[in-house]
């Protein structure tokens, strides 16, 4: 019985458009590094492989906020999304966090 033969896990290099930061990942799995970026004051936005054209946007809501609490970027605007464009779209979507309120 022949031995059995282990892969090396695939290296990925990442750049950030807006903060020209590096990273490498060695991972076998489908996966996005992210970071906070500086770029984007902080927030915590996905990187692309290096070489790749794609532009990295924070979307900004637009709609009442209200007493939720949301994530907001460097300037105090309420953040909704971070757009990642190149051969198609990536979303990473800022939620608002939940309430649960009760008596004891």
């Amino acid at each position: 019985m022949p031995a059995p033969l282990l892969l090396d896990p695939i290296i990925r290099h990442w750049e950030c458009p807006r903060c020209n930061l590096r990273a490498t990942t060695r991972q076998a799995q489908p996966h996005t590094e992210f970071h906070a970026c500086s770029g984007l004051g902080g927030l915590n936005a996905p990187m692309v492989e290096q070489g790749s054209r794609a532009n990295v946007a924070v979307e900004v809501r637009e709609d009442y906020v209200g007493d939720e609490d949301v994530q907001y970027d460097g300037d105090g605007r309420p953040v909704m999304s971070i757009r990642t464009t190149r051969d198609g779209e990536d979303l990473a979507v800022y939620a608002p966090t939940a309430h649960m309120g009760g008596s004891a």
